[in-house]
């Protein structure tokens, strides 16, 4: 097991990580609200991170809101060795409610309160996690340049964005890297995705194993994942590491054996016709989601 197998990214020219780390949003409850039901699990998995060889892992502050934040500071500071990147923009309201906030002076509070919740004098990687549509988006842009004239932020980065809001963001800041949901059968992003790779642009996917799907008992990967030898999650997390060299995954969990998985799946090399073998089974349960969907989008677009 070595993480180095999953290759790197450099991320602003000159951050280099591994493609495969950690995600914070597991860390917190049900609907990323609220402490986790097991700190104890949480705690321990995180101590195994820098054993385990990963120097990557993505948080926000919205994630608990704070939860994530200070669960990663109590267990791994000073991060020898370890990139938090975390992000800012949200507010939550409640369990499954993230609402953007864009207004630059709360942008720039956000990012205060991650730079003193982790316990650092700068953000080596932060995300504007989602675009206010009521904010003009040349405010909130100005906004993160002016942050990274005063030090604040060393890379900037935009999450839940479209290829045209990353031409726009461009022109007030390099953006370092970008942050899209993205995995074998969500591929809404996949020409944000090809954007960045022509752009050099590393593409960071959340929700990798639609949350926790793919790894599943009754996971549409069972089969094909047993034909390689591989466990279904480590399928999901190979396919995408053969997608692009470009893009960078980062699963979460509290549960120290799904953990050991997700890094073991670095290992992996799909050949062309194992990836491909996946990559039909992604389309096909695409496929069969666009059609159990139609029905409510048709009612939604009447509406």
């Amino acid at each position: 097991m070595s993480i180095t197998n999953a290759g790197t990214v450099t991320i602003g020219g000159d951050l280099t990580i591994h493609r495969l780390g950690y995600g914070g949003l597991r860390l917190t409850g049900p609907g990323g609200f609220g402490p986790t039901p097991d700190l104890a699990s949480a705690r321990s998995t995180l101590r195994l991170l820098p054993e385990l060889g990963v120097d990557f892992v993505q948080t926000s502050l919205a994630f608990g809101p704070l939860v994530s934040e200070c669960l990663i500071r109590e267990t791994l500071h000073p991060y020898r060795g370890i990139t938090v990147g975390t992000g800012g923009g949200v507010v939550r309201p409640a369990p499954f409610e993230w609402r953007p906030h864009g207004h630059p002076v709360a942008l720039r509070k956000m990012v205060e309160t991650s730079i003193a919740v982790l316990g650092v004098d700068h953000l080596e990687l932060w995300f504007h996690d989602l675009l206010d549509p009521k904010v003009p988006a040349d405010d909130q842009y100005g906004a993160i340049a002016d942050m990274q004239r005063a030090g604040l932020i060393r890379h900037a980065g935009l999450g839940s964005v479209s290829t045209t809001q990353i031409a726009t963001a461009s022109k007030y800041f390099r953006v370092a890297a970008v942050q899209n949901r993205y995995n074998l059968t969500d591929r809404r992003s996949e020409g944000v995705l090809d954007y960045c790779e022509r752009h050099g642009i590393p593409f960071l996917a959340y929700f990798p194993l639609a949350t926790g799907a793919f790894g599943a008992p009754d996971s549409i990967l069972r089969s094909v994942a047993a034909k390689i030898g591989i466990t279904p999650a480590q399928a999901a997390i190979a396919w995408l590491l053969h997608r692009s060299k470009f893009l960078v995954v980062f699963p979460g969990t509290t549960n120290a054996a799904h953990l050991r998985e997700n890094v073991a799946a670095a290992a992996i090399q799909l050949s062309d016709d194992q990836y491909r073998a996946i990559e039909r089974v992604g389309q096909r349960a695409a496929a069969l989601r666009a059609i159990a969907e139609a029905p409510s989008q048709r009612a939604a677009s009447a509406a």
